[in-house]
Formats: structure tokens, C-alpha cells, sequence
């Protein structure tokens, strides 16, 4: 009855603090982020000066003459800057590397939108056979690339887009398995009740993927596009396979056509090969510096579910 009574009065004021008046409040406790550990500290500089050895030793032998590339010293003497303007002026670098932004940007968004769409569908959709379809997907994976390269090669050539940069990105648009993935282990994250008040609202499966799931997953989707435009980036292979116009080069075959020409079997210029391989590998680290809290972002909200 005291505590009803009590409950009573305060309902009607009685009792209650008076304006201005201190009340006594449970402090809340405060969360300590814990500090690393300077052994932590030292051990991640020294892994990633271990890793930066190899393009500072790039960068210093770009630098240097002919006759120094491969002497004991990091530092240059004399700085050999005409190595890089010597370089434009021997092969079209500057063709080379916006072919490769256009070859690239096609292959990051192709992708993105194939395998997103894929991986939607695998993460709303509620049907028998789901998760064995789903790992047939994934087993896709197991093909060695060099089991597709001929039949690809001919479906490409029955199509007369050989010699073009169409084979080198229009394969994204039937998805990946690897992005399908990432990308459905991110949809399950999202609270399904988004999708299903959307779809009360009258929206159809399609303004649900895409008002609705892709703007949500910009961290996820920012990652696939990144890791495919490195890929791209960085291929060999399919252009070696598909080019053989100059003019539709891109920068990793640009290179091995330098190496080729003042390499090992060449005339040894070296240097130029190595001022040739800084300029194509700066975009790079540009770009992961821009989208970097992106990129951290996505690696880690992707895989939680």
C-alpha cells in the first residue's frame, strides 16, 4: 500500500523535485578504449616498412641512370627525372592508361550492378533449392580460369569483338561469384522489415534492390568495385589474349611491350622499364587512399551474418 501511495503522489506532484532542484542520477560508466600496445605499434611499422622496401627501391631506381639501376644505393645521385618525360615520349603511356581507366571503370561498374542484383535476389527471395543453387554458384569458383579461356576466346571471336576492349570487361556482365557472395552475406545484414515496408509502399522488386538495398550497401559495393578495378588494373592475360593493336593497349600489356623492348632482351634500358612501372602503379595507390574509410568500412561490415 506505501509504495502504491507513493507511486499515487507523484502521479499528482506530490513529492516530485522542484524546479532547479539537484537530483541524485546513477553516473553511467564509462567505456575505456583500450591502448595498443607499443610492441603492437612497432610490429605493425616494421611489417609495413617491410612492405613499402620494394616500392621505395622502385621509385629510387626510376630515379637513377642507366649504369646505377641496380647499384647498392637508394638514393640517386644524380636524380635522373629525365627517365620519366623520356618514357611519354618512346610509347603512348598516356593512350595506355586511359584505356586502362575506361577498361577498368567499365569492368568495376558492370560488375557491381550484375553481382548485386545476383546477390539480392539470393538474400530476399525465400525458394526451395535456394542454398543449393546458391553453392553451385560458389563451386563456379573451383574452374580454373584456363578450363573457360578457349571457349571464351571463340564465343568472342564468333562475335567479331576481338582485337577490342569489349572482352576485356562485358564477362562482368554475368556477375562473379566472389562478388555475389560478398555482397548477399551484406543484404542479410539489412533488416528485411526495410524491404517488406517498401514493398507495402507499392514498390516493386526492383525500386526495392535499388532505392532500398544498394544505397544501404555503399560500403560493400565501393569494395567490389575497388578489388575488380585493381583486377582489371593489373590484367595480363585477357589483353595479351584479345589486343593486338597498340592503340587499344592497356597499361600491363603497355609494359610487357617495354620489357620486351628495353629489357632483358633488349637494349637494358631499365630505367625507363621501372619509371614505366611507377606511373602505372601510383593511380593505384591513389585511389585506396581516397576511398580508404570506405574500403575499411565495407571489408568490415561485409560477412557479419
Amino acid at each position: 500500500m506505501a509504495v502504491r501511495q507513493q507511486g499515487l503522489d507523484r502521479s499528482i506532484g506530490i513529492g516530485a523535485p522542484k524546479s532547479g532542484e539537484a537530483t541524485a542520477t546513477t553516473p553511467s560508466p564509462r567505456k575505456e578504449g583500450k591502448s595498443t600496445s607499443p610492441w603492437v605499434a612497432a610490429a605493425l611499422v616494421g611489417v609495413s616498412v617491410l612492405f613499402l622496401i620494394p616500392f621505395l627501391w622502385l621509385l629510387a631506381a626510376s630515379l637513377k641512370v642507366r649504369s646505377e639501376v641496380f647499384g647498392p644505393e637508394l638514393i640517386p645521385d644524380p636524380f635522373a627525372w629525365s627517365n620519366y618525360s623520356q618514357v611519354w615520349r618512346i610509347a603512348p603511356v598516356l593512350r595506355w592508361f586511359f584505356n586502362s581507366v575506361l577498361v577498368g571503370a567499365l569492368a568495376a561498374g558492370s560488375v557491381v550492378i550484375s553481382s548485386a542484383l545476383v546477390a539480392f535476389g539470393f538474400a530476399y527471395f525465400r525458394f526451395r533449392g535456394r542454398g543449393v543453387l546458391f553453392g553451385l554458384v560458389l563451386a563456379t569458383m573451383m574452374l580454373p580460369g584456363a578450363v573457360t579461356m578457349i571457349p571464351t576466346f571463340l564465343i568472342w571471336d564468333y562475335l567479331g569483338w576481338t582485337n577490342t576492349q569489349v572482352p576485356l570487361w562485358a564477362h562482368n556482365l554475368f556477375g562473379s561469384a566472389f562478388y555475389t557472395f560478398m555482397l548477399r552475406q551484406f543484404f542479410l545484414t539489412i533488416p528485411r522489415d526495410l524491404f517488406e515496408a517498401a514493398r507495402v509502399d507499392g514498390a516493386n522488386y526492383l525500386q526495392v534492390w535499388w532505392r532500398i538495398a544498394m544505397p544501404l550497401s555503399k560500403p560493400a559495393l565501393i569494395v567490389v568495385a575497388l578489388f575488380e578495378f585493381k583486377a582489371s588494373w593489373t590484367d595480363l592475360l585477357r589483353p595479351l589474349i584479345y589486343l593486338s593493336d597498340a592503340a587499344q593497349f592497356t597499361l600491363p600489356l603497355g609494359l610487357k611491350t617495354l620489357l620486351d623492348q628495353f629489357g632483358a632482351h633488349g637494349i637494358q634500358a631499365w630505367e625507363l622499364v621501372l619509371a614505366a612501372s611507377v606511373i602505372s602503379t601510383i593511380p593505384m595507390l591513389v585511389l585506396f587512399f581516397i576511398a580508404q574509410r570506405h574500403f575499411v568500412e565495407g571489408i568490415s561490415t561485409t560477412g557479419i551474418k
